[in-house]
C-alpha cells in the first residue's frame, strides 16, 4: 500500500501541493483536476523526482520520503512521465529490454511477450525503430518498458494527453488488461475524466494543490467534475494567469 500523509511539494520556493493525504491499495487510483491542480507534481514527488517540503510517503509502511528515483524504482515504483521518453534509434523490443534490466524475477523474453499481450498494437511494430511510431504507440512502449520492471505500483502521468481517440481507447483497454495480468496497483493522473472513471476504483480530485474529494469512482458526479475543473477561480488566475498554456507550464 502506498500512503501519502500531509504531502507538501513544489518547485524551489513555490509550493504546489498543500498537504495531500490518500492511500493506494490493490486498485486503480485516479488523480483528476484541471491544468495547474498539481497532478504532475504529485506523481513526480512520489517517484522521487521532486523533494518533499514536508509530510511523508510510505510503501507498505516503509518510508520512501526523500528517496531518489532510482531507489523508488528499486522499491517497486515505476513512473511513466507524460513526455514520450523512448530511445528513437532502438526498436520497440530493444526499448522494452532496457526496462527489463531492472526486474529480474522472470526472463526478459517472458516479460516482453506479456507486454505485447497487454499492448497488442505493438506486435506488428515490435522490430521497428521507436522514432517511426505514432504518438499512441510511443506511449505504449513507454508504459510497457515500465511494466518490464515488474513494479508493485505503476505511476502514469497523463498517458493519453494529445492522442487520437483510437489510441485513447486502446490505452484505457490496456489498463484493464494490466490489472488482469499483473494485479499491480495503478496511480494515474489524467485529464480525460470520463474515460479514466470507467477503469478506476477510487479517485482523488485536486484543486489548486489541495485534495477536494476522495471517493469511489462510481460516486463521482458531473457536479464534482464541474467544480474540480473550474479554472476561473480568482486564486487560479493569480497563480497561473488566464492563459491555459501558462497554467500547463507551471505544473509540468
Amino acid at each position: 500500500m502506498l500512503e501519502a500523509k500531509a504531502v507538501r511539494s513544489g518547485y524551489g520556493d513555490i509550493e504546489i501541493l498543500k498537504g495531500i493525504d490518500f492511500t493506494v491499495d490493490d486498485e486503480v487510483f485516479a488523480v483528476l483536476g484541471a491544468n495547474g491542480a498539481g497532478k504532475t507534481t504529485l506523481l513526480a514527488t512520489i517517484a522521487g523526482l521532486l523533494p518533499l517540503m514536508s509530510g511523508e510517503l510510505t510503501l507498505d509502511g516503509e518510508s520512501i520520503s526523500g528517496l531518489p528515483p532510482w531507489e523508488t524504482a528499486a522499491k517497486g515504483l515505476a513512473y511513466v512521465p507524460q513526455e514520450r521518453g523512448v530511445f528513437g534509434d532502438l526498436t520497440v523490443l530493444e526499448n522494452l529490454n532496457i526496462g527489463g534490466m531492472v526486474g529480474r524475477s522472470r526472463p526478459r523474453r517472458e516479460r516482453s511477450d506479456e507486454v505485447l499481450t497487454i499492448f497488442p498494437a505493438l506486435v506488428d511494430v515490435r522490430n521497428q525503430p521507436a522514432r517511426t511510431l505514432s504518438g499512441g504507440e510511443t506511449r505504449m512502449v513507454a508504459a510497457g518498458r515500465a511494466l518490464m520492471q515488474e513494479p508493485r505500483i505503476l505511476l502514469l502521468d497523463e498517458p493519453t494527453a494529445g492522442l487520437a481517440p483510437m489510441y485513447v481507447d486502446l490505452f484505457f483497454g490496456a489498463i484493464a488488461r494490466i490489472r488482469m495480468v499483473r494485479r499491480l496497483s495503478i496511480l494515474i493522473a489524467e485529464q480525460n475524466a470520463s474515460k479514466v472513471l470507467q477503469v478506476s476504483d477510487r479517485v482523488v480530485i485536486l484543486s489548486l494543490g489541495a485534495a477536494t474529494e476522495i471517493a469511489r469512482a462510481a460516486d463521482i458526479t458531473t457536479a464534482h467534475l464541474r467544480e474540480a475543473y473550474q479554472i476561473d477561480h480568482p486564486e487560479h488566475r493569480r497563480r497561473f494567469g488566464s492563459d491555459r498554456t501558462a497554467s500547463t507550464r507551471k505544473e509540468h
